[in-house]
């Protein structure tokens, strides 16, 4: 990709996040790595004094804690991994705050689960209280609540790279730069001698997920596959997004300078609404409405609302004015729904169940009453993924997909 590409997209952004993995702050021992933090911390007071904003998503609580209590393994109990969290954090976010202070900027700790953007008022809240301190010139340093999150109660995250992807799309944030202990994308497995690292990735499909190739364990919790999904994420919400190694001592200074460095995923089209990024990524989904490919054509390509005509199936228990995913059945036989977009239903579960298949015209013949055309407007419908297609098997031999360079 030509490199005035890189530099009009860094020259166009003005917020930024950056999300720093365990793998990069931790050294062998499990303790964190102070030189990094410096280092880090350095590179982000140089965007600053370039008159840009940044936000910080930070992991690497649960580590420090093992590295102060002595411990050589990640707790398997949920409420010694909290407790270890609860411990670390408090040293994570004092290390950035020593660091920072030697360039006269400050840490600002925020933790978060998942319920807060569930929320839309404790959403825009957040959003709020993340642009104050912006604007006092500090520096937050985001983290998932450990403490507190319980994944079968959906209050976690997952991991950071979903919750860098989340606090992007809140700001909004025109780059996301994901640092990692690999320096991006590769064609093949890394360890393959053949692996070519990927330059520019315009599209995100499954392709590009097939080249995924992880070796979770220890103490990160994500890996390429998570970034990949945190990509599509902002790329999709209108933003773009650079995976690279964080274990370079001025791998921000480069980005920003517009080099070609580890691998970029450029935007699909024009900034999503606010509204619509809520909708498409935070809010809390009660149901899953299963349509046809005409369907998904129609709300992908040409900004339809979904009528009751393209549903052909119904999942969950919902109200009118609920959110609701919206599932492509695949033309492939066999094939799982693909999620690709979610909205705000005008029926309820029971009624879409009525008059699924049907003509508009003939909703009130069916319910004795005809409130809206459309079961999701297109004002309340965001797409969060374009394609449904099978996946094609990646293998060391394959070649790098059509929406890759290399």
């Amino acid at each position: 990709m030509p490199l005035a590409v890189r530099e009009q997209i860094v020259r166009r952004s003005r917020i930024v996040v950056v999300k720093v993995g365990t793998r990069v702050l931790t050294g062998p021992d499990g303790l964190l790595d102070q030189h990094r933090i410096a280092s880090l911390s350095r590179q982000i007071d140089g965007v600053l004094s370039s008159g840009r904003q940044l936000v910080l998503v930070s992991s690497g609580a649960v580590a420090a804690g093992m590295g102060r209590l002595g411990l050589n393994r990640r707790p398997r109990a949920l409420a010694d991994l909290q407790a270890v969290a609860a411990i670390g954090q408090s040293l994570l976010v004092e290390s950035y705050e020593r660091a920072l202070r030697e360039h006269r900027r400050h840490a600002a700790q925020v933790l978060l689960v998942a319920d807060d953007l569930h929320d839309r008022r404790r959403y825009l809240n957040i959003r709020n209280t993340l642009r104050t301190i912006l604007h006092h010139k500090a520096v937050p340093v985001v983290n998932e609540n450990d403490t507190v999150s319980v994944e079968e109660l959906r209050t976690s995250f997952g991991d950071n790279d979903h919750l860098a992807a989340q606090v992007a799309t809140l700001l909004p944030a025109e780059l996301l730069i994901l640092l990692s202990d690999v320096p991006g994308l590769y064609d093949r497995a890394p360890s393959s001698p053949d692996a070519r690292l990927i330059s520019h990735v315009a599209g995100i499909d499954r392709s590009v997920e097939s080249l995924a190739h992880d070796r979770l364990g220890g103490l990160s919790k994500g890996g390429m596959a998570s970034k990949i999904a945190a990509a599509r994420m902002i790329t999709e919400a209108g933003g773009n997004c650079v995976i690279a190694s964080g274990r370079e001592d001025d791998v921000l200074a480069r980005i920003f300078a517009g080099e070609d460095v580890g691998t970029l995923f450029t935007t699909r089209g024009e900034p999503m609404p606010a509204w619509k990024r809520w909708l498409g990524w935070s809010a809390d989904c009660r149901g899953t409405l299963l349509v046809d490919t005409g369907a998904h054509d129609a709300i992908v390509h040409r900004g339809s609302s979904l009528l009751a005509a393209g549903v052909r199936g119904v999942e969950g228990s919902f109200a009118s004015g609920d959110l609701v995913r919206v599932a492509a059945v695949s033309p492939t036989l066999g094939a799982p729904p693909e999620p690709f977009a979610r909205g705000l239903v005008n029926y309820t579960a029971e009624e879409v169940r009525q008059i699924a298949g049907l003509k508009t015209e003939k909703i009130g013949d069916v319910l004795g009453t005809f409130p809206y055309d459309e079961v999701i407007h297109r004002d309340n419908l965001s797409v969060i993924r374009r394609d449904v297609s099978e996946p094609s098997p990646t293998t060391a031999d394959s070649p790098v997909p059509p929406s890759a360079s290399v």
